[in-house]
This record gives C-alpha cells, sequence and structure tokens, in this order.
C-alpha cells in the first residue's frame, strides 16, 4: 500500500478532505479491483460523461442502475434458466455482478440505455445557480461603517 503526503494540498485548499480518503480507497481497492464486466467511460462534453457496460446476455430486466448519494451502482441479476440447458462449452459469462462509481458533487444520471449488448448511462454535471461563480462589489470601509452606524 502506498501512502501519499498530502498536506501540501491542505495548505492551499478548504473543505477537500475527502479527497485523501478517495485516494486511499482508490489505491487500496486497485488490487482487488474485478474486471468482470469490461466498461468504458468517455467524456462527451465538458460537463457530460459515458459510462458503456458490456452486458451482452442480460436483458433490460435483469439490469438495475441507482444511483446513491454520490455513487452509481449497476447491478445485474441473471435468472436461473440453465437448469434445462447442458452446455458443452460454457465461454459467455452471465453471472451477477454489482458495479460502483464513486460520482462528483452535483453529477447526475440523465439516462440510461440497452443497445446491442451495451447498457450506456449518460451522466451530466449540473451546478445549481448558487455555487455558480459570481461577482462580489467591493465597497469603502467608510461606506460600510456609516451603514453600520446608521442601522444601530
Amino acid at each position: 500500500m502506498r501512502r501519499m503526503d498530502l498536506a501540501p494540498l491542505y495548505r492551499a485548499t478548504v473543505g477537500f478532505d475527502q479527497i485523501a480518503d478517495l485516494m486511499d480507497r482508490v489505491l487500496t481497492d486497485n488490487a482487488s479491483a474485478p474486471s468482470y464486466p469490461p466498461y468504458n467511460i468517455e467524456k462527451t462534453g465538458d460537463d457530460a460523461w459515458r459510462i458503456s457496460i458490456a452486458v451482452a446476455g442480460f436483458s433490460e430486466d435483469d439490469l438495475s442502475v441507482e444511483m446513491r448519494e454520490n455513487a452509481l451502482l449497476v447491478a445485474a441479476r441473471k435468472s436461473e434458466d440453465s437448469a434445462e440447458r447442458t452446455y458443452l462449452h460454457r465461454g459467455i459469462a452471465n453471472r451477477a455482478f454489482e458495479r460502483r462509481f464513486t460520482l462528483a458533487d452535483h453529477v447526475r444520471v440523465s439516462g440510461a440505455s440497452h443497445v446491442n449488448g451495451m447498457l450506456h448511462i449518460d451522466l451530466l454535471r449540473e451546478v445549481p445557480e448558487a455555487l455558480k461563480p459570481r461577482q462580489i462589489a467591493i465597497t469603502n470601509g467608510a461606506e460600510v461603517e456609516a451603514k453600520a452606524v446608521e442601522a444601530s
């Protein structure tokens, strides 16, 4: 396990305490991270992304896409119909899976589609108006003191 010194980051930022936890989780889970099912994450715009997951053999009814707080949870449960089938070779993995993606603040799922064995999940960042940058007016200190005296 690697340890990183994030002290320089804390000198210039406020409220990013979660970054250390996130980096720790990413660095420690990397060795045990599941590789099934394969997936892609692509940037489709300045504030838009698409996660594409290979879900061959699963129908829409077998798949579940859920958003909880800042996490996207994708799961699949295959109905057991293999009891009446006899396979000579079984190379297609239709096993159940659960994949979790951590999302940044204000990122939401804008849609999901299942096309040709691929599950596409579209993500969009929508920053509320209150959190967008705004210009702050700078006033003269004497004017502020005069207003404070008038108010009292």
